[in-house]
């Protein structure tokens, strides 16, 4: 069965809206085949639609957590998160960005019921619903701002000492802007001897237990 590429004609003309199928999703991913299976990898769509590459990354990312962590429920767990966290996406249609983070959402659930479903930890999906709420953002990637004009914010989740993750959120625009380096300061510098850009985070958290990062905003 063809998958369909469109939702409708009036959302092609207006937002460029074309949807690509699986096996086309999964042979661009091939291209990065070791980063897409690398669970603390960081991906960013900035047009993901409902979530086709973001899907099928999350899908190779927990095969490697399931085949490497299942024997421990707090080990698939702690490392789940970490896979899930690590997948952001933009989108300019509000329809788009819910089904993109129920469908990643779904996905998680359903590995985690697959091994763990007499156990299962609702603190844990709660984990997860947080994390996708400010990773998967309704917004412009191209003007960098929300659908209310304010800047596209994300939050880089850290894993620190185990169970901890420490939350810190990032402006898109100045992650991606040109920045001028003063040469009286000290400035790190690549094995090229260019100057390192490292970015100022705009808010930063407490550190938090993986289970319990919904309770802090």
């Amino acid at each position: 069965m063809k998958e369909t590429q469109v939702k409708s004609k009036k959302r092609v003309a207006d937002h460029g809206e074309v949807f690509t199928n699986k096996r086309e999703v999964n042979a661009m991913l091939d291209l990065v085949k070791q980063e897409t299976e690398r669970i603390d990898s960081r991906f960013l769509e900035p047009a993901c639609g409902t979530g086709n590459f973001l899907v099928e990354i999350l899908e190779r990312k927990l095969k490697v957590v399931e085949a490497r962590y299942k024997k421990s429920q707090l080990e698939y767990e702690r490392n789940a998160i970490t896979a899930l966290s690590s997948i952001y996406g933009v989108d300019i249609l509000e329809d788009n960005v819910q089904a993109c983070r129920d469908r990643l959402l779904g996905v998680f659930t359903k590995y985690y019921l697959h091994h763990y479903k007499k156990d299962f930890n609702e603190d844990f999906l709660k984990s997860a619903e947080f994390i996708l709420q400010k990773n998967i953002i309704w917004g412009d990637a191209l003007s960098m701002l929300t659908t209310n004009g304010k800047p596209i914010t994300f939050s880089e989740w850290s894993p620190v000492n185990g169970n901890m993750l420490k939350r810190r959120d990032f402006q898109l625009n100045k992650l991606l802007e040109n920045t001028e380096f003063d040469k009286d300061e000290i400035n790190l510098f690549s094995d090229l001897d260019e100057p390192v850009f490292i970015p100022q985070p705009v808010a930063e958290f407490p550190l938090t237990h993986f289970l319990k990062i919904a309770e802090y905003d």
